[in-house]
């Protein structure tokens, strides 16, 4: 039994900006609905994949608790009118292929993608985590809670995060502050690169660890000491930084393992929403069914 949680955002904008031809219905494009049904169908059927549970997370809308945070978190602004329009549809698309869906407010996806990693972990052969966002390395646990990237067909577990980035899954936030996350609006600290912040890191696991001074640093970073009057200067912001990367792992999700089980389309749903959004290319697509 496998439980596969989706960054439902990640797919839609995917979907959105991808080469396969508009979607006009009534006058409105909805391109990025259609593509993202065609994927998750696509999802639900690979016998790779062996879905069993499964649930997909939207930020809907974008905003969240950390804009409280900080004024330069990611909001909406500079996201295609016509792909704001289709978030609802969104959620609506999968629902009808029988999927649960997770529509996020005050929290982010990413938050609830994690909360399922943390609580469902003991109970299911693996949570794969369908994102490539880098947030969700935190998430990692051995070969029993992995990342799936789809579109690059890797799958990242804390072995994997280890030998790419040289930290482990608790050390993701701090990394995060401190090279900066410019998709989620975190700036990061000055000066501080991949390499520098996984030495560090590696060696220390968190900021607050890290020593003031930079004798006390592993050898071989450039500028060290320039970096760590940095550091000591930019600690303050570099800890906001890490709040904002740092996942919400109890989100108050109210179902329970055996409410995520996927035992096919559902089919007069989904052929419902396909007169809706006038869809006849993915009417006969699914081969399970309930």
């Amino acid at each position: 039994m496998r439980l596969h949680v989706v960054d439902g955002t990640y797919e839609l904008f995917r979907a959105h900006f991808s080469p396969r031809p508009g979607h006009v219905v009534g006058g409105l494009d909805r391109k990025a609905t259609v593509g993202l049904a065609a994927s998750m169908i696509a999802l639900l059927h690979d016998p790779d994949e062996r879905v069993s549970h499964v649930a997909i997370a939207f930020d809907n809308p974008i905003r969240s608790v950390r804009n409280e945070w900080y004024s330069g978190y990611k909001t909406d602004e500079g996201v295609p009118a016509e792909l704001l329009a289709q978030f609802d549809l969104a959620e609506d698309a999968v629902r009808a292929i029988g999927m649960v869906v997770w529509s996020m407010d005050r929290y982010e996806a990413d938050d609830a993608l994690a909360t399922a990693a943390k609580r469902w972990q003991g109970d299911v052969e693996q949570v794969r985590i369908l994102t490539p966002d880098k947030d969700l390395g935190q998430s990692l646990w051995g070969d029993r809670v992995v990342q799936v990237d789809r579109l690059r067909r890797k799958v990242i577990d804390e072995a994997e995060l280890l030998r790419r980035r040289g930290i482990r899954p608790a050390s993701v936030p701090d990394f995060l502050a401190l090279v900066g996350d410019t998709a989620d609006g975190i700036p990061g600290i000055s000066g501080f690169g991949e390499k520098t912040a996984a030495a560090l890191l590696g060696a220390f696991e968190h900021i607050e660890s890290i020593p003031l001074g930079a004798a006390a640093w592993p050898s071989g970073i450039r500028g060290a000491d320039r970096l760590a009057a940095t550091l000591a200067r930019d600690r303050e912001a570099a800890l906001l930084y890490r709040k904002l990367a740092t996942l919400i792992d109890d989100v108050p999700l109210k179902e329970q393992i055996e409410d995520l089980a996927w035992t096919g389309v559902p089919r007069a749903a989904f052929e419902a929403w396909c007169d809706r959004l006038e869809v006849s290319t993915l009417r006969t697509i699914p081969t399970r069914w309930r």
